[in-house]
């Protein structure tokens, strides 16, 4: 490595640990207003009221998102390639499914859509609710937090499943109350060679997706969505990392959103309880993949 590089290099692990800082402290700041209305939504007496409360802490949520974006802007300067449809508006329910490759993926996600949309609420494992101020903002958020299962458990035990079903369905009754866009990175994990293996997955640069989520998502709301966003993410470096971009070493990234409508087939179907809704489901969400799967062929 000539020196050159090895400057280089440090000065990028310094921007780094600059970012690391600049996302502490702007957490550290928001947490303050948040803790206090997590307090004040514990003591009040009715979901009527805690609905008030849960509009404040939206605004202090988007305020956060917004001011890390800001600094990351101009900060890191990040390489984005953005394609959003025209239509948007933060008054509307959406479902947006994308591909995961990295932690990176919310914030780009955010770079395109916040404030376009409602605030968002992703599907969540339940071990982050103990990470310090974050879990507790998961929480009052009302994220759904979602369990992990190896085949071999849901197998053994096929009640288990509901659990995560459960979840699904409190985050859409409360969905009803007050705009929001449910996100939900159907691969279920980041990606990454191995894992596509592992699966024999038939795409090139995706996971198997899981259907059942978004189907529950669709059941439950229904007519009240104003449709899908199929996000696709798409990064010039083969393993992209939350470091690397606080770093800003990360190479040119696209994101393309697509707005689908919802077919009318798929309102009012249950797809735990009625096979042939099922596969339908599976065979529409398999076809988007393809397509996603394409695409990400001709933005390599």
């Amino acid at each position: 490595m000539t020196a050159k590089s090895l400057m280089e290099n440090g000065m990028s692990t310094l921007k780094g640990l600059v970012s690391l800082l600049l996302l502490i402290f702007c957490t550290l700041f928001w947490g303050v207003p948040l803790l206090i209305l997590t307090t004040l939504k514990l003591i009040t007496p009715t979901r009527r009221l805690r609905l008030h409360v849960l509009g404040g802490l939206n605004q202090v949520a988007l305020a956060w998102l917004g001011t890390n974006l800001w600094w990351m802007r101009r900060w890191i300067r990040p390489l984005l390639d953005i394609h959003v449809p025209e239509g948007l508006s933060p008054h509307q329910w959406w479902l947006v499914i994308a591909n995961h490759r990295s932690w990176t993926d919310i914030f780009v996600l955010q770079m395109a859509l916040h404030r376009r949309i409602p605030m968002p609420r992703f599907f969540i494992k339940r071990e982050l609710i103990w990470v310090p101020i974050v879990g507790i903002a998961f929480w009052a958020l009302e994220f759904p937090f979602m369990r992990r299962y190896k085949r071999h458990q849901l197998a053994r035990n096929p009640a288990l499943a509901e659990r995560d079903r459960r979840a699904t369905k409190r985050l859409c009754e409360h969905a009803q109350q007050m705009p929001v866009a449910i996100y939900n990175f159907v691969e279920g994990t980041r990606f990454t060679s191995a894992k596509q293996r592992a699966q024999d997955s038939p795409y090139r640069h995706l996971l198997r997706p899981k259907a059942g989520g978004s189907a529950q998502v669709i059941n439950l709301l229904g007519t009240r969505l104003n449709g899908v966003l199929d996000v696709t993410l798409s990064y010039a470096r083969k393993r992209p990392n939350f470091w690397d971009f606080l770093c800003g070493r990360e190479g040119p990234m696209t994101l393309y959103a697509r707005h689908i409508e919802l077919p009318t087939w798929m309102l009012g179907g249950d797809y735990h309880q009625d096979p042939h809704y099922k596969e339908r489901f599976q065979q529409w969400l398999n076809a988007l993949w393809q397509e996603k799967d394409a695409r990400l062929d001709s933005l390599r």
